[in-house]
């Protein structure tokens, strides 16, 4: 692999110094036109002065180190004039454009950060504690900010352009990323990062936040070690795949677990796991795989258990009938505000897989299949929380029954804005409890006291 190619997959966060990453930037140089001018200037310059041969065995850390002589000879040659603040300022930056992902790499340093959004080359907003709040991070230009995105998508294998015009892909830290760019973006590429943590949260880490209680985390992983099929409901950026993530690990570690994703991010903890992901068309328009086609193939595999990060068509059919023959356990996450609403939107998917329209037999593939449905919000102050957990218990006529096992109940908003309420039980005993009980769970009946309330 050449250089110039080594420049454009390596990644640097690692290898450049936290000390670096937090060096304070010139308050007003680094977002004068002059500045932005000088980046591309000397950005420019270095690659037509990088000796590739030379370089082209060098580790990374041996290549930070280069650049940074390089840009200082730079500066010298062309008798270029700058503090000391701007000059490592403007060091840094260059290291991050040619072995990282320019502007990005501080907002990505930032452990803070949960969201990095890309309006156009001029805004860039970011996600901290459930607030989004504008940066001054900017790009040069359009040109600047499609580059960093074909940089991203080159590295998985996916292209965009005019011709395909939107693309999902991954950071190496599993970090979800869309782009759209022009003509479908009226004002320049847009760009989303939705951030995992590096170290996977656990759910002790959700018990802090306050996301759910103790009583119900014992539930959910009790539903987990019991091979109970879950179904994990919720807007975007509500914690589906987190929750999803954290439930996976009380899988046992000998079970064989198959994932199935549009752009990878689970983090799975099991050492038994195969990982699959879609391909879209290429250019010619050939060679997709779809989930439908990864779900038939994974029922091949083996798997004790088949987790698909999403369901959003026709691979419905394909995940309920997996649930229904022998592979039991298995999860899945969809879009919805509510457990009823998921249901009616899998009842949906299976029309698109070409079932007969007969909301019976459909309602009733869905009955059998589905055990529990989880209700995940992102409510108005930016805090998540597991609103509802629902069972489903068959079905009446043509309806498909549900009974509420535990949920929040919001009572108010303070004055500085922070949600109140309170999560109970609703007092109704599960008909899941037969089957812990046959893997050796029992459950107190403590825990499903209507008359307590759990702030």
């Amino acid at each position: 692999m050449s250089l110039r190619e080594r420049l454009e997959a390596v990644n640097v966060v690692t290898a450049i110094t936290y000390a670096e990453a937090a060096l304070p930037r010139p308050p007003t140089a680094r977002g004068t036109q002059a500045y932005q001018d000088l980046k591309s200037h000397m950005h420019k310059t270095l690659l037509d002065r990088i000796d590739l041969e030379a370089l082209d065995k060098m580790t990374p850390d041996h290549l930070l180190v280069e650049l940074r002589s390089l840009v200082e000879a730079i500066l010298q040659e062309e008798n270029i004039v700058i503090n000391d603040v701007e000059r490592r300022s403007l060091v840094r930056d260059m290291q991050y454009e040619m072995m990282g992902l320019g502007p990005l790499e501080p907002l990505l340093a930032d452990s803070s950060v949960s969201d990095i959004l890309v309006n156009n080359y001029r805004q860039v907003y970011v996600e901290r504690n459930g607030c989004i709040e504008r940066t001054e991070v900017s790009f040069v230009n359009d040109a600047h900010l499609m580059k960093i995105i074909d940089k991203i998508v080159a590295r998985v294998g996916r292209r965009i352009d005019e011709s395909s015009p939107m693309v999902d892909a991954r950071l190496q830290d599993g970090s979800r990323v869309n782009a759209i760019i022009p003509p479908l973006a009226l004002d320049g590429p847009v760009l989303s990062i939705r951030r995992f943590s590096t170290a996977p949260l656990t759910m002790e880490n959700l018990v802090d936040f306050n996301t759910l209680i103790p009583e119900m985390a014992e539930i959910l992983a009790s539903l987990i070690r019991a091979k109970i099929n879950v179904l994990i409901s919720g807007g975007t950026g509500s914690g589906k795949t987190t929750l999803l993530n954290i439930l996976s690990g009380y899988i046992p570690p000998a079970e064989r677990v198959i994932t199935i994703e549009d752009a990878a991010e689970l983090q799975m903890q099991q050492p038994h796991v195969v990982r699959l992901e879609t391909r879209p068309a290429n250019i010619e328009g050939k060679g997709e795989v779809s989930q439908r086609a990864l779900v038939r193939n994974a029922l091949r595999m083996r798997p004790d258990r088949i987790i698909l990060g999403e369901v959003r068509g026709p691979e419905a059919f394909d995940m309920l009938q997996a649930m229904n023959t022998g592979h039991e356990g298995s999860m899945s996450t969809i879009h919805a505000n509510s457990p009823r609403d998921g249901l009616l939107r899998l009842e949906n998917m299976l029309g698109m897989a070409g079932m007969p329209p007969q909301p019976r037999i459909m309602r009733a593939q869905i009955s059998s299949a589905v055990n529990v449905v989880i209700q995940v919000a992102r409510l108005s102050d930016g805090k998540r929380k597991v609103v509802g957990l629902q069972e489903v218990t068959g079905m009446e006529g043509d309806v498909i029954t549900m009974q509420e096992i535990f949920s929040f109940r919001q009572t108010s908003v303070s004055e500085s804005g922070v949600v109140q309420g309170y999560f109970s039980a609703s007092g109704v005993r599960p008909k899941f409890g037969e089957r812990l009980r046959t893997f050796g769970i029992n459950l107190a009946d403590s825990l499903f006291d209507p008359a307590r309330r759990y702030m």
